[in-house]
């Protein structure tokens, strides 16, 4: 399945249940944080080792995420590329490669 088709999917599975109504943008983004939460759990006493647990807690967020940007008229690729974009000139390679150094200290 590819991604067009998967986000189809969760667009449809909340219409199927008529969960559109519980779904404003703003639940939407406490939910991608409360699932970023739980995510970091997996992390919260060293490596993680429970990858299936890692899995469910990434598409959690993933699916929030899809969702939001479904819920506010967004090209998921077209975002993501945009800030790509911002991200090449923020951080070019010839300074920041290797470093974790943030772009305004560069």
């Amino acid at each position: 399945m590819d991604f067009n088709e998967t986000c189809n999917r969760i667009a449809q599975f909340t219409k199927d249940r008529d969960w559109d109504q519980f779904h404003s943008s703003d639940n939407l983004a406490k939910s991608i944080a409360i699932e970023a939460g739980e995510l970091l759990e997996c992390f919260q006493w060293g490596p993680c080792t429970d990858k299936n647990e890692l899995r469910e807690e990434l598409a959690d967020v993933m699916n929030y995420c899809i969702q939001l940007a479904q819920k506010e008229g967004f090209d998921i690729c077209e975002i993501l590329n945009e800030k790509i974009d911002k991200n090449e000139k923020k951080y070019p390679v010839e300074k920041s490669k290797g470093v974790s150094t943030k772009y305004d200290r560069l």
